[in-house]
């Protein structure tokens, strides 16, 4: 057991940022209520037949209890008040103001629970002029100036190919979700963590804000290379690419002996990181007519051999079934009693004291709902009239 099981958190979030930001807190050890819409739930179940979005599903949802009520409803609402009153933790990701208008808002259940950290994630924060508008992944990653930048020069602006603002948001929730309860330690009292996808998007835009403030150039699109260090990207090989980063003039001046052309290190277009970025163009094709001579791992092999940081560019097939993948135990399986043994990515954070690991698998809807109303006291009859209402 993981040193977090003191620590109840109530989830009232789908698809992507809150659910993973709970997941991690279950991971930990905390006990986790998911709290769903009856008979729909988290939209990224999907249809029973679909179980392409049942998969997106169980990807951020392990080690959490299911509970169904409709917040529509009073009763429910009562319900959920209650839950409040007992738990730690309350993750939600409705527009801001919905969450009010269930009279379930911050204002409300901290005055029920004043020791309550009431988390919100939402698609552009709670103020500004964007603060009604519903936010997605690639809404965040336009606002932000993501977009702008990735791509070839000559290209489109792109998406990142993996959910960036999504995770980052959670990621970013669950930093203020401990910084809350550790505050709390010291205080007794909780407090509102707030943050959303645009905010994250920009929190991730570092290099990107320096080139803008410090160069004042507008930061364009460079495919795999760095905009403050060349040669740092991917090249073709005979059978795919490889990433290298020779970020020091010493990581360059050994990039050229392993390539087999040490008299690159004297070219004066060469000579320092800054001559490297201007004339990268020149750089990148002179390195890829050796490059492409040999398959990704010999030059990977080669170049860590010299001290140069590289890395052949894998699919996730490849990337999953990696031994540095299992040694760090990113993969990892859970049995569902529908779906049988089911796998995951796992947890990037290790903890000497407190490792995460896998209790429950992903919930069915509603699997827990009387097991938790029992708990808080709410007899059979009343459970009983509440299910045939549609309440829970």
């Amino acid at each position: 057991m993981a040193g977090l099981e003191h620590v109840r958190v109530l989830e009232l979030s789908q698809v992507l940022a809150g659910p993973y930001c709970a997941m991690m807190l279950g991971d930990l050890g905390c006990d986790v209520i998911k709290v769903e819409q009856p008979g729909r739930g988290d939209s990224s179940r999907g249809e029973p037949e679909d179980t392409w979005q049942a998969a997106g599903f169980f990807a951020v949802n392990r080690n959490k209890r299911s509970v169904t009520l409709d917040l529509h409803d009073a009763r429910a609402v009562a319900l959920l008040c209650r839950l409040a009153e007992r738990s730690d933790v309350l993750i939600e990701s409705f527009r801001p103001g919905t969450a009010d208008r269930f009279g379930v808002g911050y204002e409300r259940l901290s005055e029920i629970n004043p020791r309550l950290v009431y988390a919100s994630i939402s698609g552009y924060g709670a103020t500004g002029p964007l603060a009604g508008e519903g936010g997605y992944d690639i809404m965040a990653q336009a606002l932000s100036g993501i977009m702008s930048v990735t791509g070839e020069p000559d290209g489109p602006p792109l998406k990142a190919g993996v959910a960036v603002t999504d995770v980052a948001a959670g990621l970013y929730c669950l930093i203020g979700i401990l910084a809350a309860l550790t505050e709390r330690e010291r205080t007794g009292r909780g407090q509102r963590v707030e943050t959303s996808l645009f905010e994250a998007g920009l929190g991730l835009s570092l290099w990107e804000a320096t080139e803008l403030w410090w160069r004042g150039a507008t930061p364009g699109r460079h495919g795999s290379a760095h905009r403050m260090s060349a040669p740092y990207q991917a090249v073709a090989t005979s059978d795919g690419h490889v990433a290298l980063a020779a970020l020091s003039d010493r990581q360059w001046r050994a990039a050229t002996e392993v390539l087999g052309h040490p008299e690159w290190a004297r070219d004066s277009r060469f000579s320092t990181n800054a001559r490297r970025l201007e004339h990268r163009c020149d750089l990148v094709g002179m390195i890829e007519k050796v490059t492409t001579t040999l398959p990704a791992a010999v030059w990977s092999e080669r170049l860590n051999a010299a001290g140069v940081p590289a890395a052949p560019v894998l699919d996730y097939g490849a990337a999953f079934d990696h031994p540095q993948t299992i040694a760090r135990s990113m993969k990892v399986f859970a049995e569902h009693p529908e779906a049988g043994r089911i796998p995951m990515v796992g947890s990037p954070v290790k903890l000497s004291m407190i490792p995460a690991d896998v209790r429950l698998p992903p919930p069915r809807l509603g699997e827990h709902t009387e097991e938790v109303l029992s708990w808080m006291g709410v007899g059979d009859e009343e459970i009983a009239s509440l299910r045939a209402a549609g309440v829970i």
